[in-house]
């Protein structure tokens, strides 16, 4: 659940500033299909990765984890 749970606020940022996977892609060092990966929670990802998607989209690391969730996820 919080891997889908980040996936979807990425997908959130990302669709809000109008970055396509490629360009994500091309503004950190993340394939671009990893990426639709990470947003669909299908893959866990390391925190160099999340710095690096952070940068691509310009916000705090800790934008990325701006979500709900509980304890059992």
């Amino acid at each position: 659940m919080i891997l889908k749970s980040f996936g979807k606020k990425l997908n959130t940022i990302r669709t809000e500033k109008n970055i396509s996977y490629r360009k994500l892609a091309q503004l950190c060092d993340v394939d671009h299909s990893q990426i639709g990966k990470i947003e669909k929670g299908q893959v866990s990802i390391q925190i160099t990765t999340v710095f690096e998607l952070s940068k691509g989209l310009g916000v705090h690391p800790k934008d990325l984890f701006d979500f709900e969730f509980t304890i059992e996820d």
